[in-house]
């Protein structure tokens, strides 16, 4: 049997809009609430004889719009409990209240209240519009008039099927149909009076224009109603602006819209709210609102950046003042939500917090955010900031809710993409979009996603900010590039001398752009600098340099790496007597940093920032940075990015050393990067080096996938340690074993044999994403170099036991059987001391 028709409860009503549908959308447009009311009770009426499900939301601060007996169900949705949480409860509702029923809403309006921003009400409605079509639910909404910018009325007027306006004049009540979807489009504009239940239209011109002048129309010239967060914004200002002006200012109002204005930038976590709170001032909120893209959140990456330099300027101002002034754009996460409803990809977001779909579609999400499109008014932001950069190279960089935070790096999960931003204004816009993108669609990556997984997070709210930073730096003929960049720990894991305090922190040094100091160097070294014994090398055989660099090519347009000493070949305007330094021998100046170390006081005020930062964070801290010479010794720090650092500061050097070795199958110096370690281990997995070397590209890549199903296979509460010739992580198969950290994060730790190839030296790849993935999850990581004098590797005694491989994974094909080597060896024990750098593998 079909349902009962759907009325609108006014049969003058039905026959002006030519009759209404299930899943039809109607907008009204009120100046009160009462007006509202006067169209929805008998609309429930009519549900109600008709034997309808009325389902009624019921969430504004306005008086209920309905009798209880006239409701089916009355569901109270939360929205100060957020905008993902307020949509899934309404949706669920929807989905599951059963076929012929309808709906109604409060008024709108306080939604954009609440979530502090117009856009949000419009991409609130774009999502459940939709939802309502599609189970055929028709529904009643109402938002009031002249209340709301564009950024909420055009997505609703163009998501909507009926968009209805209501005014009164002498006690009567008119309504002018702005939409009519699908419908005879004769009725859009005309004015119709309501009679009762009939609606008389209004023909005479007078009566049109006497009813018309007392609508309350604002005219040409009227402004856009901001919506609260503006208003929040402004109101700061003009607070501000008394104060300079010395009129009088109250306090209590002034730090009420610094926490307001605090919490919708940063957040309500804790901890960081907290920092925040300390070391800001709404001064320094303003600033971050006038480069503010959209609305919403900064992220973690954004603060942490931005209090840093807060914490710097109360407790070290002589610091504070080397610092290169800040100088980037905010995107704010508003623009992450509008994008993902526009281009579809909210759903499969949503369906990514399930432990059990968080791995599907993500190549239908990753095409669609691609490809997807921006809201105008995002793109004209965009052009402002591009106007403001001119062509000065800037970066695009993920600054996501949960990322830099305390418990959680998120170190290389998300993107960062370069724009060297050259050439005409509309192609520059067009690399902006793409770089946008790009970062968009890293959040909804396999590796990130698993990260989420591993870290408990899936199910928290992950929101993707951006911070468009300009690239520090001067152009140098047709390249562009900062002098120095680098990473700071204020905590040292890598103590290979006995002179060097882990507390005073540690610094890994390149010459331009910090690329090479946070992603693993597959073909070079960087300085590694203990900051209270800078002098001392990791390395006491070779004084191993830096000897290529990483720059934005402005004529190409794109990041190059080259060779140091061609990219600066004709440059004289560099510093270059602090850099470099001629060894007997070599025919060109090496970058060994030497002039830097002895001539300036940059390594002591680095160790004095990492310390008054730690001392802040009350953890030690993780710091990306830039330096420029402006002249003789003058230079300026600019800080990229500031973050607690996941580590224990466990220093006993004596874990185990009450066992007593009997068969001994490793004792070896070399850099040892953890924490002091002592671990039964359950199973060993060697990957053989001059095998793993002769095999096909594709053949490496599967042997890195069966290391990361070996890692899945083992239990939880198992133990085992990973063997291989060259660098894990690496990005390069033929440079080593090119693991993701999900594919080892089981381990207890990870030795590098050195020797994979002759030209593959070692690097303490301090401060890169992959190593800090590995101290945050306390696992050791160390390389060992087999032909060093007093090292003793007897690998061959395990080679010896009969490998489990086969019984494992039957599947495996001969070549990945031939390169790995499993191994479970009862009563062994592995031991790291990070003072001594020295590594063992026993049984007893």
């Amino acid at each position: 049997m079909p349902p009962p028709p759907c009325t609108t409860g006014l049969p003058g009503l039905d026959e002006v809009l030519k009759g209404v549908l299930p899943g039809d959308n109607i907008v009204w447009q009120v100046e009160s609430w009462e007006e509202y009311r006067d169209f929805v009770v008998p609309y429930a009426e009519a549900a109600h004889q008709a034997g309808k499900r009325l389902i009624y939301f019921r969430f504004a601060s306005h008086p209920r719009l309905l009798k209880l007996d006239r409701c089916y169900q009355i569901h109270r949705p939360d929205p100060a409990g957020g905008f993902e949480k307020f949509v899934n409860e309404v949706h669920n509702v929807i989905t599951h209240c059963g076929e012929g029923s309808v709906c109604v809403f409060d008024c709108l309006s306080e939604l954009s209240e609440t979530w502090r921003a117009d856009s949000m009400l419009g991409n609130f409605f774009m999502l459940t519009c939709p939802r309502l079509l599609e189970f055929q639910r028709l529904t009643y909404f109402a938002i009031y008039r002249h209340t709301h910018s564009h950024f909420a009325r055009t997505p609703i007027y163009e998501t909507t099927q009926f968009m209805l306006d209501v005014f009164s004049h002498k006690d009567h009540l008119y309504i002018r149909p702005l939409k009519v979807q699908y419908r005879s489009g004769e009725v859009l504009n005309h004015i119709h009076m309501r009679e009762g239940d009939q609606f008389r239209p209004v023909e005479s011109s007078a009566e049109i224009a006497e009813v018309l002048r007392s609508s309350d129309w604002r005219g040409l010239l009227a402004e856009p109603r901001p919506d609260r967060w503006k208003r929040l914004v402004m109101t700061a200002k003009e607070l501000l602006r008394a104060e300079h002006q010395n009129r009088p200012v109250s306090d209590a109002e002034k730090e009420s819209l610094f926490e307001l204005i605090l919490l919708e930038l940063i957040g309500d976590d804790p901890q960081m709210h907290s920092l925040a709170h300390d070391m800001l001032i709404l001064e320094d909120l303003l600033a971050i609102c006038n480069r503010l893209i959209g609305s919403g959140r900064i992220g973690g990456k954004a603060a942490g950046m931005i209090i840093a330099r807060g914490i710097l300027r109360r407790q070290e101002s002589d610091l504070y003042e080397k610092l290169e002034a800040h100088d980037s754009f905010h995107v704010g996460s508003e623009i992450y939500y509008t994008f993902l409803i526009r281009n579809q990809v909210w759903w499969i977001r949503q369906r990514q917090k399930d432990p059990e779909t968080f791995l599907q579609e993500l190549d239908v999400a990753r095409d669609r955010i691609l490809n997807g499109t921006f809201p105008e008014h995002a793109i004209q932001q965009f052009r402002d900031m591009l106007g403001y950069f001119g062509e000065a190279p800037f970066i695009v960089r993920s600054s996501s809710l949960l990322e830099d935070g305390y418990g959680n790096a998120f170190a290389g999960k998300y993107e960062s993409v370069f724009c060297v931003n050259q050439g005409p204004p509309e192609a520059r816009l067009q690399a902006l979009l793409n770089a946008i993108r790009q970062v968009y669609a890293s959040a909804l990556d396999e590796e990130a996603l698993r990260y989420r997984k591993r870290r408990g997070l899936l199910n928290r709210d992950e929101q993707m900010a951006l911070l468009l930073q300009r690239v520090s730096g001067q152009r140098y003929g047709e390249y562009y590039y900062p002098q120095l960049a680098g990473v700071g720990l204020s905590y040292n894991p890598y103590v290979w001398h006995r002179d060097i305090d882990p507390a005073a922190g540690v610094i890994r040094l390149v010459f331009g752009l910090g690329t090479r100091a946070v992603d693993p160097n597959e073909d070079d070294h960087t300085r590694v600098i203990a900051l209270n014994a800078p002098d001392l090398q990791p390395s006491a055989t070779h004084e191993d340099t830096q000897r290529k660099m990483d720059a934005l090519h402005l004529t190409d347009n794109r990041m190059i790496s080259g060779a140091f000493d061609e990219i600066v070949a004709e440059e004289t305007g560099l510093p270059l007597h602090l850099f470099t330094s001629c060894r007997p021998g070599e025919q060109y100046p090496l970058l060994t940093f030497k002039g830097l170390l002895r001539q300036t006081d940059l390594i002591e005020d680095l160790r004095r920032m990492l310390q008054a930062l730690e001392q802040a964070y009350g953890v030690p801290v993780d710091v990306e940075f830039s330096v420029n010479f402006l002249h003789k010794n003058d230079y300026r720090i600019n800080i990229l990015q500031c973050r607690p650092f996941q580590i224990r500061n466990d220093d006993d050097e004596d874990l185990g050393a009450d066992l007593t070795p009997g068969r001994k199958w490793i004792d070896a110096k070399g850099p040892v990067i953890g924490v002091g370690l002592y671990s039964c281990i359950d199973r060993v997995i060697l990957v053989k080096g001059e095998v793993y070397s002769m095999l096909t590209e594709q053949k490496q890549h599967a042997v890195a996938k069966t290391i990361g199903r070996l890692n899945r296979l083992t239990p939880e509460h198992a133990r085992y340690l990973l063997i291989g010739s060259g660098r894990w992580g690496s990005r390069e198969p033929s440079l080593g074993v090119p693991v993701r950290f999900g594919d080892i994060n089981r381990s207890v730790a990870i030795l590098e044999l050195v020797g994979m190839h002759d030209s593959l030296v070692p690097d303490a790849s301090l401060g890169t994403h992959f190593l800090n993935e590995l101290i945050e999850c306390e696992i050791l990581y160390a390389a060992l170099s087999p032909g060093d004098p007093g090292n003793e590797l007897h690998l061959e005694h395990l080679y010896s036991m009969p490998s489990i491989l086969e019984d494992l994974l039957p599947e495996a094909d001969a070549a990945i059987l031939e390169a790995l080597h499993v191994v479970d060896v009862p009563q062994l024990h592995f031991r790291a001391n990070v003072f001594s750098q020295r590594v063992e593998l026993f049984q007893t």
